[in-house]
């Protein structure tokens, strides 16, 4: 096994071991440093030629010694009971491997960090740093916030789940409403770390699957829930055009110009059975809005068919009314490009630029707001403008397939003049 089969493993598994032993010892710092620890052991233990058989379970039986040992040490201090040791994995659990030794505890964390004691705006940002175990910067850009003050919303939050005895469980059902919304809100942010990389070979191209698997559970448990059944739906559209997402040189496909014909059609099915549940609910939500624009998308049988603009925009328009946010306005400029032409597009944008700024929201650094505006300038004629935009694009650390098609389109400017 290398170093980098582990970091492979680190990242597949993190979530869940994190999960496990946050529920096992009602510490959030614990975990973590626990599972930094046990990742740090795993090093060494390589480097010295040591066989990993299990490296997800290694791992966490690895870890929760750690977080033992810190309890203990933590115990000593404050001249407490030392906590009670883990059990030693038993025959069955060697044989069945990491997914019997490893609980699947991600809903219940989703949930403890959704908790009402925790700020609104923070608790989704502590489940997908926790849960699936994203960077504070990578979390600081999905929300257009600094890094240094994410840093300290996530402590703080963390602190005072510590603080309010928050239990580590599902609560009961009666006590899910008022935790739903971040709790989507997690799941949304998650998928969009997986659909941001169309090859699906990133660090997070696993979400994918998590976040189909999460929505249908949710979707099963609450049944009437619109939002729930609309983000099962907006999932499943969006993951049923991956194979239609990447081109055979390797770059993204826009979604204007994917074949039809690749989508996978049971996911589509799928989708619509949950679409149409949510339809027939008296209130629609955010997001059965926003999974209304991929069904009108997937409704294409082939590339002979019209773009749906139309459609797309006043879709968006309705949106609009539910959630304004820069995500939803970036995607609507795009639209709007195509039914009111690039000089409308263009005022939209500088008028986004603006209510930003005064909000201190931090637009140069998110990668589709820079995408979007080196389109708007190429096909304005606006080349210079275009390549900057482009080269900027290109800085913020797209995935391979993006990288591509941006470089591509970066190469084939022509200088003005």
């Amino acid at each position: 096994m290398t170093v980098f089969v582990l970091a492979e493993v680190v990242r597949a598994a993190s979530g869940r071991i994190t999960a496990a032993l946050a529920a096992r010892y009602r510490d959030l710092d614990i975990a973590e440093e626990a599972l930094a620890e046990a990742t740090a052991r795993a090093v060494e233990a390589i480097a010295a030629g040591q066989l990993l058989a299990d490296p997800a379970g290694w791992l966490y039986r690895a870890a929760g010694r750690c977080a033992l040992d810190m309890l203990r040490r933590r115990a000593t201090r404050e001249r407490l009971p030392p906590p009670e040791p883990l059990p030693e994995p038993s025959v069955e659990d060697r044989l069945t491997g990491d997914e019997a030794i490893i609980p699947d505890e991600r809903l219940r964390l989703i949930f403890v960090c959704c908790h009402p004691a925790i700020a609104a705006e923070t608790r989704a940002a502590l489940t997908l740093r926790l849960v699936c175990g994203l960077t504070t910067a990578q979390i600081a850009h999905a929300f257009l916030v600094a890094e240094p003050a994410l840093a300290q919303r996530l402590t703080r939050a963390k602190r005072k789940i510590a603080e309010a005895g928050v239990a580590f469980e599902v609560p009961p059902p009666e006590g899910w409403a008022e935790r739903l919304e971040a709790v989507l809100s997690t799941l949304e942010i998650a998928y969009a770390k997986a659909h941001e990389d169309a090859a699906g070979t990133g660090s997070h191209a696993g979400y994918a699957g998590e976040v189909l698997r999460l929505t249908r559970l949710l979707a099963d448990l609450l049944p009437a829930e619109g939002e729930v059944l609309a983000l099962a739906a907006l999932v499943r559209l969006a993951e049923a055009r991956r194979p239609a997402r990447l081109g055979a040189d390797g770059r993204m496909v826009p979604l204007v110009e994917q074949d039809p014909a690749r989508w996978t059609p049971a996911l589509i099915a799928e989708a619509h059975g949950f679409l149409d549940r949510a339809a027939a609910l008296p209130a629609h939500g955010p997001r059965y809005f926003q999974a209304m624009i991929h069904a009108v998308w997937c409704s294409r049988r082939s590339l002979a068919d019209p773009a749906p603009w139309p459609q797309v925009l006043a879709l968006y328009d309705r949106l609009l009314l539910q959630r304004d946010d820069v995500v939803v306005r970036l995607n609507r400029i795009v639209a709007l490009a195509e039914v009111a032409g690039i000089a409308a597009a263009f005022a939209e944008l500088t008028a986004l630029e603006a209510a930003g700024a005064g909000r201190g929201i931090q637009l140069s650094t998110f990668l589709p707001y820079q995408a979007l505006r080196a389109d708007l300038s190429r096909r304005a004629g606006h080349l210079e403008a275009a390549a900057d935009a482009y080269r900027t694009a290109l800085s913020l650390g797209p995935a391979a397939a993006e990288r591509d098609f941006l470089a591509a389109r970066l190469a084939a400017l022509r200088p003005s003049g």
